[in-house]
């Protein structure tokens, strides 16, 4: 990733204001490094003192991944004006991302102090509890702001992922129906029912993740969902189809090269199989399931050699990973 680690990036900053008057503090060329956060940073130059325009740059830079960055605008522009919500939140929605739960929590509270009747901090407040399992106290904070508009369709797509999350896929079902029954094109909404629908292996899924795909076709996810759900049924032929369709659109959908090869070493068509597995391999080398399973095709097809360097390789990433442990202890007897 192209942020600084948020913690890291504090000591740093705190660093640098200990130090101010042994040497000047420049600007990190950041700030200047696409015209958006040029233009913003000049802004700022000439009004300073503006909170809004630390808010929108944070805005920017968080959009860039510059994390440290945006939380350094965000928290200026709370100390600039303390009356708005939406800097608080801006900070809490940060620390959660970068998975600093309980310092997001009381941001976010923050900002709902700040404004009681902001339905976007009652909703990230509900993620959060969602996150820490608090389900009781998520439900009260989305009920909140249904209360006040009965047909939110974000409240009922996060109360759908509480009940996902505990296991009761009917009532989540329902809620993702009522929240595209409010807002028909509400995306992540399809996708889910799709996913769902497919975890029950009702055939209703292909049809949801079309619709989601139609919606929106830079993104190829429900294509390749569409093929695990043909996988899942055995049905090799369509799935492999929308594999190649995943792979043809996005060529570095890693899961994608890496399902067509599962398929074609059930096929037994090894070589076929370790190109998959070494595409997969190419696309994300950090995946020790990749690196085995191409070590088992190169086992298979007699490689020896080539197979143990995979299996070690597995174990180097995952030094838990059980299946090459054995796979080469199987190699060593032979």
């Amino acid at each position: 990733m192209r942020y600084v680690p948020l913690l890291t990036a504090l000591m740093l900053l705190a660093c640098n204001g200990n130090n101010k008057d042994k040497a000047p503090v420049t600007e990190d060329p950041m700030l200047s490094s696409s015209p958006a956060l040029k233009s913003l940073t000049d802004e700022i130059h000439k009004s300073p003192d503006m909170a809004g325009l630390y808010y929108e740059r944070g805005k920017e830079l968080r959009r860039l991944r510059y994390d440290s960055l945006a939380y350094k605008d965000f928290t200026k522009a709370v100390s600039l004006d303390s009356s708005k919500g939406e800097y608080y939140s801006a900070v809490g929605d940060l620390l959660f991302e970068n998975r600093d739960i309980n310092g997001s929590l009381e941001w976010i509270q923050k900002a709902i102090d700040k404004n009681p009747e902001d339905r976007k901090a009652h909703l990230k407040i509900a993620k959060l509890f969602l996150y820490t399992k608090d389900y009781p106290r998520a439900f009260s904070e989305i009920n909140i702001v249904l209360r006040k508009n009965v047909y939110d369709p974000e409240a009922y797509y996060l109360k759908a992922m509480l009940y996902k999350d505990a296991h009761d896929t009917a009532k989540a079902i329902s809620n993702l129906q009522t929240a595209i029954q409010v807002a028909p094109d509400y995306r992540d909404a399809v996708i889910e029912l799709g996913l769902l629908h497919s975890a029950r292996n009702d055939s209703i899924a292909i049809r949801y993740l079309n619709n989601a795909y139609i919606m929106d076709t830079t993104d190829v996810f429900p294509i390749y969902a569409r093929g695990t759900y043909f996988q899942e049924h055995n049905d090799y032929v369509r799935a492999k189809e929308e594999y190649r369709r995943c792979i043809l659109s996005d060529k570095r959908y890693t899961d994608a090269y890496f399902n067509m090869g599962y398929i074609l070493l059930q096929e037994d068509s090894f070589a076929k199989a370790w190109r998959q597995f070494d595409m997969a391999i190419k696309t994300d080398p950090t995946n020790p399931a990749a690196y085995y399973n191409r070590g088992l095709c190169s086992e298979l097809m007699d490689s020896f050699a080539n197979a143990v360097t995979d299996y070690r390789m597995a174990l180097r990433i995952d030094t838990g990973y059980d299946a090459p442990q054995k796979a080469l202890k199987r190699l060593i007897k032979k």
